[in-house]
């Protein structure tokens, strides 16, 4: 398993079109074999602020989920949403165990 936790920072007045093209590649993003889990999560105190947590269940499933179309069309749409470039930082999985997700 490999967790991934994607920070965004998008710019005010984008927030609720980042959302709504977040939620739909989530949706999509669920239905991948590699894919365990999908959250996407919303600062308190600052609705510009997102977190994605990304649980892959190896570790070719990441460059496998940038190769579909539902990612694309994130990317691309989001892109000029961004108040800043996004960051994300890799996690091995300690608990539950893997064959637990």
């Amino acid at each position: 398993m490999l967790v991934v936790h994607v920070h965004v920072h998008v710019v005010p007045d984008q927030v609720e079109a980042f959302r709504a093209a977040t939620v739909a590649n989530a949706r999509e993003s669920v239905r991948e074999p590699g894919i365990a889990r999908f959250d996407v999560l919303q600062q308190e105190g600052d609705a510009t602020r997102f977190v994605l947590v990304e649980v892959y269940r190896d570790e070719a499933a990441p460059a496998r989920h940038k190769e579909t179309a539902h990612y694309q069309t994130w990317r691309d749409a989001v892109a000029p949403m961004m108040a800043s470039p996004r960051t994300s930082v890799r996690f091995a999985n300690t608990f539950p165990a893997d064959d637990a997700w």
